[in-house]
């Protein structure tokens, strides 16, 4: 028995791939049986297949060791999945998360700044116990391999008795099994490692896939209507992790609109995503492609509206106080406003009221043709929703001051979030008056749509990221605010105010992003237009 201990320093590769599994079974999979808990209740009914799901599991995390861990990968590979495992492990564990490829897209984008927003206490614990301590233990080992074929031999012995053994219990078991693949498949999403790996494997795949895909130009047949004889000034805000419930001009009963709610905008109450993270849900807003047709490889190779209102001769702009446009601004001018040498108002972090600061120049160098301009917002970005505003926003307390939010009580993580929204609310009464000192010269709008929301603690729920089969309304059903200048005679408030609560969508942006700048094409589906 002493080759099984751990702590060994000489120990087969066979027993290693075991041992290994075992303990990512036994520490690293907190969430994942939590969950199976919630579902299948420990009681003598259900005790033979949860015992036979634990080592079916533990079987399934062999299977993959072994595929992976030859005689000069096993060390690197083992230390590499016990240090992902645990960071993966943390995630699930306080907040719920599941890391899909969508989710690993979103890691790969994430700038520095945003990476130490995650970091903690607690995930330092999570990264020594389960991540470097075993670590450290696989590298001091003296690990026995057999010699030649007989390495393969034991190899292939232990994979295919490891198999047989779970096709067995999931025989044995098959009525329990027939209703976990079938009707709890987000159980599985937070199996740790298996589901991430997957994932990853999914995420690569698709990455050189698209690389591989020629650019696909669209709307060559763009031009601005000769009905329109006069310039538009449109500034289109990209929200971030904005809920729809949290904005007072939705009915919420904080007052966190107190500056939009004295200008003429219209609130859409009942606006909807694409999907749960920016990475998803920032390229699908100003795609021709629905929801129900995201594939991201097409998406990232076809030209998207904003290519469109290029084509059409628009002056098109973007600037970022996030972490890039994913894919969306590559074609068109940009500007990172992430770094205080740009950004002229910055404190803890730079603001997104500093994108506004040399907007006036932009508009007075560009003396002809429509100017569409997007703001890409930090916004409410998590966990850190107290670092998103300034101190003199921080009306409404307690507030969670920690990245920790699983040490916050529900209180005070919707009071730091709802002070993050009041900021929104400044920032985006300043874009309102940016464009009132241009109405003269310009038919001028604001169009304000988040592009995902947030879980704040509901159902043991945090952040944002779920399928959109299974995520939450509050992490799709996002604010839609709109205003225009007195002279926008193509826009009639009165009559879209009567379609406030009509449902509307991400689907529907790339058309209204069209109209506009009146930019005729045999793209354009009027049907499909939000504000004519």
């Amino acid at each position: 028995m002493k080759n099984y201990f751990p702590f060994n320093k000489n120990i087969s590769s066979t027993h290693l791939i075991i041992v290994v599994a075992i303990f990512l079974i036994s520490f690293g999979n907190i969430a994942f049986f939590s969950n199976i808990e919630k579902v299948y209740a420990v009681n003598l009914k259900n005790i033979g297949f949860l015992a036979s799901l634990i080592i079916g599991f533990t079987g399934a995390i062999v299977l993959i060791l072994s595929l992976l861990c030859y005689r000069h990968t096993i060390k690197p590979i083992m230390i590499l999945i016990l240090l992902l495992s645990s960071m993966a492990s943390y995630f699930m564990d306080s907040y719920n998360t599941i890391i899909n490829d969508e989710m690993i897209q979103n890691i790969v984008s994430t700038d520095i700044a945003e990476s130490l927003d995650l970091l903690s206490t607690n995930l330092i614990l999570y990264v020594l116990f389960l991540g470097v301590i075993p670590s450290y233990f696989i590298y001091k080992a003296n690990i026995i391999f057999s010699s030649g074929w007989q390495e393969v031999f034991s190899k292939i012995k232990l994979f295919g008795l490891t198999l047989m053994g779970i096709f067995a219990l999931v025989f044995a078991f098959s009525d329990f099994y027939s209703s976990f693949f079938r009707e709890h498949k987000p159980l599985r999403y937070y199996a740790n490692p298996s589901y991430y790996i997957f994932s990853t494997g999914k995420y690569i795949g698709s990455f050189f896939k698209s690389n591989t895909l020629t650019l696909q130009k669209k709307g060559l047949d763009a031009t601005i209507s000769t009905l329109d004889k006069d310039r538009e000034l449109i500034i289109f805000v990209v929200g971030e992790t904005a809920r729809a419930d949290r904005f007072s001009l939705n009915g919420y009963s904080k007052e966190t609109n107190p500056l939009l709610k004295k200008e003429d905008v219209l609130s859409f109450t009942n606006f909807w995503s694409c999907g749960t993270s920016t990475a998803k849900s920032v390229p699908c807003m100003f795609s021709l492609y629905n929801t129900s047709e995201y594939n991201k490889e097409i998406i990232h190779s076809t030209e998207n509206a904003l290519d469109i209102l290029q084509h059409a001769g628009v002056n098109v702009l973007w600037l970022d106080n996030n972490s890039d446009s994913k894919g969306v601004a590559d074609r068109i001018p940009y500007q990172s406003y992430k770094s205080s040498e740009i950004n002229t108002i910055c404190d803890d972090e730079c603001r997104d009221v500093g994108m506004l600061q040399n907007l006036q120049s932009y508009i007075d160098d560009h003396p002809q043709g429509d100017l569409f301009i997007v703001l890409h917002q930090m916004g409410n970005h998590g966990p850190s929703y107290y670092k998103r505003y300034p101190a003199e926003f921080e009306k409404f307390t307690p507030v969670c001051k920690t990245n920790q939010l699983e040490d916050c009580s529900i209180e005070e993580i919707n009071n730091a979030y709802d002070n993050a929204i009041l900021y929104t609310d400044y920032f985006l009464s300043k874009v309102i008056a940016l464009l009132k000192q241009n109405q003269n010269n310009f038919e001028a709008a604001m169009f304000y749509v988040s592009d995902h929301g947030e879980s704040l603690g509901e159902n043991g729920l945090y952040l944002h990221g779920l399928p959109n089969f299974v995520a939450p309304d509050s992490q799709r059903h996002v604010p839609a605010i709109l205003w225009t200048s007195v002279n926008f005679d193509e826009i009639d408030m009165n009559a879209l105010s009567k379609n406030r609560d009509k449902k509307y969508s991400h689907d529907n942006l790339f058309h209204t992003i069209l109209s506009f700048v009146e930019v005729e094409t045999a793209l354009f589906d009027k049907s499909m237009d939000i504000i004519k």
